[in-house]
């Protein structure tokens, strides 16, 4: 008997191909940092996303057009899933003038206020309380608008976020928490790290309500940020998502990930992989054929290439810009 569809009843096939042409543009931008940096094209720190898509993809696709997205120095994936050209994305990361910080933001601090996204930022846990400022900044203004605040594991752990969960709940803020607990703050696992291993009831003492949400899965991420959303424009005040899921690389690209066996990776990799298997529950409901995905892949494919192409050929900043933008 043929397995019946229950997002092909609910959503529709351009929500499903758009997402899964984001997943997978995300996915091949990554790899592709991963062979510049490997190049020298890309110096400093650098986080890869891969793993992680169905995360920001399926928040991204669940929330409204004037809605704020703020991360940490992981952001790639948020600022690609915003909206932003991938060409000055990557040549951000190559530090070049057509880059989107204007080549001195680099990997860790990319920022699209146009898009609405306020920012990669590299201090850890320190874009909480920025993404608290800007749901203030939506109910003074009287705004329908929510900011979500994405963070790590490692991150919910600074006492800064606590000082931001309190103020959020004390003010009843418009604002929607992300913890991406990938399993590891840098190289130690959450286990070794975390007194309590529930992140999403970290909100409880200040009157936040949170949920646990398998962040592997596109479905489920949008789901419970759809119904999170819509809390928090009640007027019900900010909310948690706790996402579980999982970094296919290491820490950043200098961490070899020694710390994980083979086997706990390839597990992920082989089973819970959210780009491969939207794609083949996509197929298997017969929601969109072959073909389909060939175009999509094609696409992907030109425009990371493209991405890659421009990045290489444009210059470097001019001397001149050093000081601009900088608070003196």
């Amino acid at each position: 008997m043929k397995k019946e569809s229950k997002i092909a009843n609910h959503y529709s096939k351009e929500l499903l191909l758009s997402s899964y042409e984001l997943m997978l543009l995300i996915r091949r931008f990554e790899e592709r940092s991963a062979v510049a940096y490997g190049m020298g094209l890309i110096a400093g720190f650098c986080h890869l996303y891969i793993g992680q898509e169905a995360v920001v993809v399926g928040v991204k696709q669940a929330i409204k057009e004037g809605d704020a997205l703020i991360t940490s120095y992981r952001d790639h994936g948020h600022v690609l899933a915003c909206g932003s050209d991938p060409k000055v994305v990557m040549a951000e990361l190559f530090g070049r003038e057509t880059g989107i910080s204007r080549g001195k933001g680099g990997s860790m601090h990319l920022f699209d206020t146009e898009k609405g996204f306020y920012g990669g930022h590299g201090i850890v846990g320190a874009q909480v309380p920025i993404g608290a400022g800007v749901a203030f900044s939506y109910q003074y203004q009287n705004k329908d608008n929510i900011a979500v605040t994405f963070m790590g594991d490692g991150a919910a752990n600074q006492g800064q976020v606590y000082e931001t969960f309190n103020m959020a709940g004390l003010w009843n803020l418009p604002v929607l928490f992300i913890i991406e607990n990938n399993e590891y703050g840098m190289g130690t696992a959450v286990r070794r790290a975390a007194s309590t291993k529930d992140f999403y009831i970290r909100g409880e003492a200040f009157g936040i309500q949170g949920n646990v949400v398998d962040g592997m899965d596109f479905a489920a991420v949008y789901e419970e940020t759809k119904k999170a959303a819509e809390y928090i424009r009640s007027g019900k005040g900010p909310y948690i998502l706790e996402m579980k899921t999982y970094r296919f690389r290491g820490h950043s690209m200098s961490d070899p990930g020694n710390y994980r066996s083979k086997e706990e990776v390839n597990n992920y990799k082989e089973n819970f992989d959210p780009v491969t298997n939207l794609k083949k529950y996509i197929l298997t409901n017969d929601i969109a054929s072959d073909a389909d995905f060939k175009k999509i892949e094609t696409k992907v494919k030109d425009e990371v290439l493209e991405a890659f192409e421009f990045a290489k050929e444009s210059p470097l900043p001019l001397a001149s810009e050093l000081l601009t933008d900088v608070l003196r």
